[in-house]
């Protein structure tokens, strides 16, 4: 039918008047207008209505003329209700001007495209679905509208939509979701509420499945839980609350792909939807099962973080989700990827908050002690991590360094590897040696076995060629050995030196090393009960040994000797005549302490005590000031473990003490000839920054 014969059968006073610019009359015309399609679609001439439809289309729907559009959309509407239940098939022809309208400047036009569409749909219903796609687009857009009246025939429309939608079995929801998915990251508060509300009317339709595509949205509604509006936050929680529910309740769930979702959402900056999604991963967990173990890496890399958040429901729930997580027993197997678990652990053992390093470090003794061999295979990847979290400012998160450190020196090889890396660390960081040495090494000798320790690090010690940093090291060892609890076993072992192999071994391994420092080794011949090569050794010091640094070591030697460690020298003072060799050795350190010093006068104080009666040949006599002396002269020499001996040998229990202190010379002079160095060459430092 051409346009000709469509005029035709519609009056021209009607065409007139549809483009009139009153209401009334646009009204009144496609009223007749109506009534012509009626008595057409009675005569099944349907021609005639397409010529209609289309000069309806052409000249009015589409016209550059606002109320020539107006015209066409009220004679488009009126059109659909003559035809009734033959509407269908010509909505083809009808609906797309519609469409087309809703996106003219005019707002007036829009307003009644959205009139003229409501009208439509009320009368073809569910045969109005095949458009619902372009429906939905054009709805999602005009909730948007700068104009009030046309967001609200825009709402009345969607109304009719979902309630059309809800009662049909046409829909395509498979369709619908790459829309809707595109849709989701629109930031516009009016089109998110218009969005929420189809995703939750559809949810609630029992045939169609949105459980099923859930992830193809679930980011987008994250996405809102920040939004600033108040009421679309709480829209979006409200649906996001229901689906979780279903998910509880469903015995098929893809966790795998809102896995995903989640463990990103987990990291945003808004509190709410933090909080939302470790609740989701809590459950998720719960409930995924083996659907979960792939992505369990992940999951941890998003606990973590989130087990210092500042806000402490936060932090309880993935407490909860990172206790349940490390409950499972999942096998390498079954997907369960030990490496990346570890490379997580690792990443967040950098962490700025100590909570988050702590769990990072449960997790590594956690995969150690269930997969250790899967572990040691990335063992490269994470040693270097842990040896720097030694450094640690917390001494919990060093606490349990050690604990994964421990677990990983059960192989001789990382063993030594562990404590050359401590001692390298010690040298390159004063400051850690003196805050955390103690602690450090106190806690591997608890984890590793004392003696273990003691002998690895003497004989790295041994060839170090950093003499400073040597004499040091060996001083803070000595201090921990004398005073620290836990080595109480060794300090027992050592006072057997002289008469148990075990003992001896022990001495004769720390010996060599210990000759970097006077006062260690004078200590540590005091705690083996040597005390005639203590004596030797004070008698070998000079001058030069003499300086500030070894009279305060000297002075914490003296200090010492008045603890519970030492009680046993004490009571051996007892017996003057037995222990003569202790009694010289303490009155050499009394001579070398200035006489002003708090030390000379404790250790003075201690040697008046000494009873002045004499055991067997002996003679102790006693000075006018009241401290007791010995008669050397033409007496019996003492060995070393106390019983009479003719001769004076240097070997004892296998132990040659002559050779040993032939050694501790030896290393005393390369001391005093790298002072003397030192010395010199910032003497000549000195004297050329004169010159210049």
């Amino acid at each position: 039918m051409t346009t000709a014969e469509a005029l035709s059968v519609i009056p021209a006073a009607v065409l007139r008047n549809l483009s009139d610019k009153l209401y009334e009359k646009r009204k009144n015309a496609a009223l007749e207008l109506e009534g012509i399609v009626k008595h057409l679609t009675s005569a099944g001439d349907h021609d005639k209505i397409n010529a209609v439809i289309s000069l309806l289309s052409q000249e009015y729907t589409y016209s550059p003329q606002a109320h020539n559009r107006k015209g066409g959309l009220i004679g488009l509407a009126a059109v659909t209700v003559g035809l009734t239940s033959d509407a269908a098939q010509h909505l083809k022809q009808i609906v797309p001007p519609v469409l087309h309208s809703f996106s003219h400047q005019d707002s007036r036009v829009r307003y009644y495209a959205c009139e003229a569409l409501y009208n439509i749909a009320k009368v073809v219903r569910g045969d109005f679905i095949v458009f619902f796609n372009q429906i939905f687009d054009a709805l999602c857009k005009l909730a948007a509208d700068s104009d009030a009246n046309v967001q609200s025939a825009a709402h009345l429309l969607d109304r009719l939509v979902k309630d059309i939608v809800t009662e049909s079995e046409q829909f395509s929801i498979e369709e619908f979701i790459p829309l809707l998915r595109e849709r989701m990251n629109v930031l516009n508060p009016h089109v998110r509420q218009f969005l929420v509300g189809w995703i939750t009317v559809l949810d609630s339709v029992p045939d169609i499945d949105m459980l099923g595509f859930l992830p193809d949205f679930l980011d987008g509604l994250f996405n809102m839980l920040s939004d600033s509006s108040h009421e679309i936050r709480q829209q979006a929680d409200s649906a996001l609350s229901e689906f979780l529910q279903e998910i509880k309740n469903s015995p098929s769930v893809d966790y795998g792909r809102m896995a995903e979702i989640l463990v990103q959402r987990a990291g945003s900056q808004d509190e709410f939807t933090r909080l939302t999604s470790i609740i989701w991963i809590n459950e998720f967990v719960k409930l995924g099962g083996d659907q979960l173990v792939p992505y369990y890496a992940d999951i941890l890399g998003a606990i973590l973080p989130c087990i210092s958040d500042k806000e402490e429901k936060i932090r309880v729930v993935s407490r909860e989700t990172n206790d349940e997580l490390r409950a499972i027993e999942a096998d390498p197997a079954e997907g369960f990827d030990v490496g990346a678990i570890l490379s997580v652990a690792r990443r967040q053992l950098s962490s700025e908050w100590e909570a988050t390093r702590i769990e990072s470090l449960h997790w590594m003794w956690t995969l150690l002690n269930g997969h250790r061999s899967e572990v040691l295979v990335f063992l490269n990847d994470v040693f270097d991590t842990l040896l720097r979290a030694l450094s640690d400012p917390s001494d919990e998160v060093v606490l349990l360094v050690l604990e994964v450190h421990a677990c990983i020196a059960e192989d001789p090889q990382h063993f030594r590897q562990l404590v050359v890396f401590l001692v390298h660390s010690f040298q390159h960081d004063h400051s850690l040696l003196e805050k955390r040495g103690a602690l450090i090494i106190r806690r591997l000798c608890v984890l590793l076995n004392a003696e273990r320790v003691y002998r690895e690090l003497s004989t790295i010690l041994e060839g170090e060629s950093d003499l400073d940093f040597a004499s040091v090291m060996v001083q803070a060892l000595n201090l921990i050995l004398l005073t620290s609890p836990e080595l109480s076993d060794l300090r027992e072992d050592l006072k057997q030196s002289l008469v148990k192999d075990a003992g001896r071994d022990l001495l004769l391994s720390l010996y060599t090393s210990w000759c970097h420092s006077p006062m260690a080794m004078i200590s540590l011949c005091l705690l083996a009960q040597s005390y005639q090569h203590a004596s030797s050794v004070i008698q070998s010091l000079v001058e030069e040994d003499i300086n500030v640094k070894f009279l305060v070591q000297l002075h914490k030697l003296i200090h010492l000797l008045e603890t519970p460690t030492f009680a046993y020298l004490r009571l051996q003072l007892l017996e003057p005549g037995r222990y003569i060799w202790l009694l010289k050795a303490l009155y050499g350190l009394l001579m070398l302490l200035p006489q002003q010093s708090a030390a000379f006068k404790i250790l003075r104080t201690r040697l008046k005590t000494v009873p002045s009666y004499s055991f067997k040949e002996e003679k102790v006599a006693r000075t006018s000031s009241g401290i007791p002396f010995f008669n050397g002269g033409g007496g019996l020499q003492i060995s070393e473990d106390g019983n009479p001996n003719e001769n004076s040998h240097d070997i004892h229990n296998g132990i040659n003490f002559g050779s040993r202190l032939k050694h501790f010379k030896q290393i005393q002079q390369q001391h005093r000839l790298h002072l003397k160095s030192e010395t010199q060459s910032r003497f000549s430092s000195a004297s050329s920054m004169k010159e210049l």
